[in-house]
């Protein structure tokens, strides 16, 4: 059964009926509820209405889908974007338009759902590198191809919080003569200076062929997007299925609120600088506890406990003391890794972060994860 949201999405919410500290939300920067997205949002549902009710190939171009696509391009320092209505229709729709028949794509063990989606429907030969492993990598980049390559990767991984080693594979992409596509749905507004992303954060903007990215995350609205060359998205416009032959378009308003949060995160670095802040100091205090917060470098913060009972128990413990953390288990995480998943979020406060990891230590030593001292 889903839980019932009954306020707007930020560092605490109504949830079934009471206020939680708010540690399961993408909203990295705090800005869902920002007022002035809010308002922009409302702005664009009085000019444009509340839907598109075709793609738009067909019914026509709103400008704010245009103004987003040039502030993304601007933002992510590329020639051009092109939005979907989600993060999945972007990576469904760029990969088989990538790579076909008689290709080969090379994908991290642990990529997200939505790229072993878009590689499956490619129709492209698939072949599965170790999580972060550049010998399983190089081994299999190896092998004899006919046709084109394609290394796809996550830039963070969004259950373990750690980071592709975007230099090397961008070495052997170089290498092998394989295209790179990197999804950066996590690290966006999160990772490199001022939140430009993992790409960026490595200093590798001129070797990545393709981008893609979520709006529904630290740009607190909702949507996606491909991000590369103005030949790339030019060539992509009437090409890829997830966008020519959606009838719901990113909605205005959506477009409206997303850029203007890119407009609030390009001209203060202070979100970003603030994320980063509350990240450090919750996983030290969790790291000092003696829990296992795995590979995490990110705002993503894993407490992994191994069994899924455990692991819903703990979820349900820390509900009760006012705190809301989802339990992660198979298939979404391997057998035998359940674990809590604490997203980090800008608009936390340092009390909210010392409330979470009170609750933390307090169920830890109720389930024995912890010895009582």
């Amino acid at each position: 059964m889903y839980r019932t949201v009954n306020s707007p999405q930020g560092a605490r919410i109504q949830l079934d009926g009471r206020e939680v500290i708010n540690m399961a939300s993408n909203n990295y920067l705090g800005l869902a509820s920002h007022p002035q997205a809010i308002q922009a949002a409302k702005d664009a549902l009085d000019q444009y209405g509340v839907g598109p009710t075709a793609s738009r190939n067909i019914v026509g171009n709103f400008p704010v889908h245009d103004a987003l696509e040039r502030a993304l391009a601007e933002f992510k320092d590329v020639e051009a974007t092109l939005v979907f209505n989600c993060g999945v229709s972007a990576n469904t729709g760029v990969i088989p338009f990538l790579v076909g028949k008689g290709d080969v794509i090379y994908s991290d063990a642990l990529n997200h759902g939505s790229i072993i989606d878009g590689c499956r429907l490619s129709g492209a030969q698939i072949k599965v590198y170790q999580h972060k492993d550049m010998d399983s990598l190089e081994r299999i980049l190896k092998e004899p191809v006919a046709g084109k390559k394609l290394i796809v990767t996550d830039g963070v991984f969004s259950m373990d919080g750690d980071l592709a080693p975007l230099p090397e594979i961008a070495d052997l992409a170089d290498r092998y003569g394989a295209m790179l596509m990197v999804d950066d749905a996590h690290g966006d507004g999160v990772m490199g200076p001022m939140g430009k992303g993992t790409v960026d954060h490595f200093g590798l903007r001129s070797r990545v062929y393709v981008e893609t990215g979520s709006l529904s995350k630290a740009f607190g609205s909702a949507g996606g997007f491909v991000a590369g060359s103005r030949e790339l998205i030019e060539a992509l416009r009437p090409k890829a299925r997830s966008f020519i032959f959606t009838a719901s378009p990113m909605a205005p308003c959506l477009a409206a609120a997303a850029l203007k949060v890119i407009e609030i995160i390009s001209q203060d670095e202070s979100y970003v600088d603030r994320l980063w802040e509350n990240r450090e100091y919750f996983a030290n205090r969790i790291t000092k506890l003696g829990l296992n917060i795995g590979t995490t470098v990110t705002p993503v913060i894993p407490v992994i406990v191994g069994d899924e009972g455990l692991a819903e128990r703990m979820s349900q413990d820390i509900f009760e003391k006012g705190v809301f953390a989802q339990a992660i288990k198979f298939p979404m995480v391997p057998k035998g890794a359940a674990r809590l998943r604490f997203i980090i979020s800008a608009g936390h406060s340092k009390d909210d972060l010392d409330l979470v990891a009170e609750a933390i230590e307090e169920s830890a030593k109720e389930n024995r994860l912890l010895s009582q001292r």
